[in-house]
C-alpha cells in the first residue's frame, strides 16, 4: 500500500519575466515499510519536491496523496493537521525550538498531534542515544546530538511516513551509522521513509533510489 504518492507534480517559479521549472511532471510513491532515497545535483528540484510532499508548498500541477487522501489544495489548517498526525519532518536545520529541551521539543510535537505517550518518549530518547542529554537545550548540543534530537522529534508521534532532508549531512561517520540503524529499524516496523540526500551510505540502505535531474525523474 502506498502511504505517500505524488502524481505528475509541476512547480514553476517566476522572477520578473524569467520562469524556472523546478519540477516537471514528477511522480513517485513510498510504501509502508519502504525506504526511498531521492538523489540529484543541486538545483535538480529535490527540496521543492520535499516541500510539496509535506504540503508546505503547493504544486502548480499534479497532486499529492497521503494515505489515500488528497493533501494538495486543501486549506492550510487541514494540511497542518494531516502533517501533525501522519508525517514526521526532519529538515537540515530549525528542527528544534531553542528555548525547549530535547524532551520538551518531543513533548510539544506529540501534543500538537494529540499523541502524547510518555513511554514512547522515554524509549525514543534512549534509542537516539540522548538519555543523558534529554534536558539539554539545542545550544548545548553538539552537531551530532542536534541531528539525533531532530530525528527524535520527527519520530515522536510514530508517524506513518518520515520525510527527511539530508539527515546525515552534518554528522560524523559514527552518528551516521546510528541514524541508519534507527531508520532501518523503523522500516522493519512498517514505517515509510523518504530521504533527500547526497549520501551514498543512505542510498546503499534504500529499497529504491529515485534520481532527479532538471526537475524530472531520470530513473527509479
Amino acid at each position: 500500500m502506498s502511504v505517500l504518492e505524488a502524481f505528475d507534480l509541476y512547480r514553476f517559479y517566476h522572477t520578473g519575466e524569467d520562469e524556472t521549472l523546478a519540477l516537471r511532471g514528477v511522480s513517485l510513491h513510498v510504501d509502508a515499510g519502504e525506504m526511498v532515497v531521492v538523489m540529484g545535483p543541486s538545483g535538480s528540484g529535490k527540496s521543492t519536491l520535499l516541500s510539496c510532499l509535506v504540503g508546505l508548498d503547493e504544486p502548480d500541477g499534479g497532486h499529492v496523496e497521503l494515505l489515500g487522501k488528497r493533501l494538495t489544495r486543501r486549506p492550510e489548517a487541514e494540511r497542518a493537521a494531516m502533517r501533525a498526525a501522519e508525517i514526521g519532518i526532519l529538515l537540515q536545520s530549525r528542527n528544534l525550538f531553542e528555548h525547549l529541551s530535547v524532551t520538551d521539543n518531543m513533548r510539544l510535537q506529540m501534543h500538537l498531534a494529540h499523541k502524547f505517550n510518555r513511554q514512547r518518549l522515554d524509549d525514543l530518547v534512549e534509542k537516539v542515544g540522548l538519555a543523558n542529554r534529554r534536558h539539554a537545550r539545542p545550544a548545548q548540543l553538539s552537531g551530532g546530538e542536534a541531528a539525533r534530537a531532530g530525528l527524535a522529534v520527527a519520530l515522536s508521534t510514530n508517524p506513518n511516513v518520515l520525510l527527511a532532508d539530508e539527515p546525515t549531512g552534518e554528522v560524523d561517520a559514527e552518528t551516521e551509522q546510528d541514524i541508519l540503524r534507527l531508520l532501518a529499524s523503523r522500516c522493519q516496523e512498517g514505517g515509510a521513509t523518504l530521504i533527500v540526500t547526497h549520501s551514498d551510505a543512505l542510498a546503499a540502505r534504500a529499497d529504491r533510489v529515485v534520481r532527479l535531474f532538471d526537475g524530472r525523474v531520470v530513473n527509479g
